[in-house]
């Protein structure tokens, strides 16, 4: 019976534990969304987990919904990640890098005045994005031609080629949380006809483009996918959340990802459901489950088979020595919340580790 602190082949990667550290957008970067000294340290704190998730990062250049989020899509960028995979693996750890694209998220204050796109020309209604000159409405996107998106899948495969210079050991794909491929995903936000609109094999078209164009770069066996089916963060539902989830784990199964990493709820209780069982009969591979696990429940879903292992964010935001702490059941730190994206070390690099037991 497998326990959290089991090792787990991911593909062609094999972790020493079922502990893993979710994507969490901090905006820690410096000048041109650059990874600095900061952010290695921050991930090299964290690199006992069994595998370090880095956040968000802009695959392709003007899609950010998050002022001082990072990218990979320049050599600047490249080099800084560089330093983090290097302090990472220096500390005996694994990490994979999130490639994302905004999508309709996006606005064009934070990306050189250059309108979002999105599947259709729908706006997230009632919400807000930060820019340099303050919270501003979401703006309505332009709607993306199906010819343009050849060149969205061929910017994931580049961001790839940057992650693997970079030295990370693979990359999860982020298509999750209302992000361009999510939206493309559910029927809420793709109302479009031809063959990336209209039922579910023509919506998830576009993700597993981008799966097995990055899978060229690394190998499927070192591509994760995170998706989100009943989240309505960034006003996204859709009207069959399980049949889209067993759709597209049936599509994913034979291309022997590294993982499948699934967030179980919705950020803010609109919808809900159980995408966790579904995923778990229909996918033929490592199952990746998140949100709102304590350390006991993590256990207990592993020790049963629910889920392969366990993603935890605000948990491995305010406790660098997570798994240490688990294996001791000793009492977490709370993680500030003020701190999470106002920038600097406060909140972020300093959270105490664990203090060592007595000889």
């Amino acid at each position: 019976m497998p326990t959290l602190f089991s090792p787990l082949r991911l593909g062609s990667l094999e972790v020493p534990n079922r502990i893993f550290m979710a994507p969490l957008t901090r905006c820690r970067s410096e000048a041109g969304d650059v990874p600095g000294d900061l952010i290695a340290t921050h991930y090299a704190q964290r690199a006992s987990a069994g595998l370090l998730i880095a956040e968000a990062t802009m695959a392709i250049a003007n899609n950010c919904a998050f002022m001082g989020a990072p990218g990979v899509h320049s050599d600047a960028q490249v080099a800084g990640w560089r330093k983090t995979t290097d302090a990472v693996h220096a500390k005996g750890g694994r990490i994979y890098l999130q490639l994302w694209h905004g999508g309709r998220a996006c606005h064009s204050r934070l990306n050189g005045g250059v309108q979002p796109v999105a599947p259709s020309a729908i706006a997230i209604e009632g919400g807000e994005i930060y820019t340099p000159d303050g919270p501003k409405p979401c703006e309505t996107p332009r709607a993306l031609r199906d010819d343009e998106l050849p060149g969205i899948v061929d910017g994931f495969r580049r961001a790839a080629e940057n992650a693997k210079r970079a030295g990370f050991d693979g990359v999860e794909v982020h298509g999750a949380n209302g992000y361009l491929l999510d939206q493309f995903l559910r029927d809420g936000s793709n109302k479009r006809s031809g063959p990336y609109g209209g039922p579910v094999e023509n919506r998830m078209r576009l993700m597993l483009e981008v799966v097995d164009a990055v899978a060229g770069v690394f190998t499927h066996g070192r591509v994760g996918l995170r998706i989100s089916p009943l989240n309505s963060y960034n006003a996204m539902q859709d009207s069959d959340p399980a049949a889209l989830t067993a759709a597209l784990c049936d599509a994913l199964s034979p291309r022997g990802l590294s993982y499948l990493h699934v967030m179980r709820a919705d950020f803010l209780g609109k919808q809900h459901g159980d995408v966790l069982s579904v995923a778990r009969r229909a996918f033929k591979g490592p199952l990746v489950a998140n949100m709102g696990f304590t350390p006991d429940e993590a256990e207990r879903a592993v020790e049963t088979g629910a889920v392969d292992a366990i993603a935890f964010g605000t948990a491995f935001l305010a406790n660098p020595d997570l798994p240490a702490r688990i294996k001791a059941k000793a009492p977490l730190n709370a993680p500030d919340q003020s701190t999470f994206y106002m920038g600097g070390a406060k909140g972020y690099t300093d959270y105490p580790a664990m203090a060592p037991a007595a000889g």
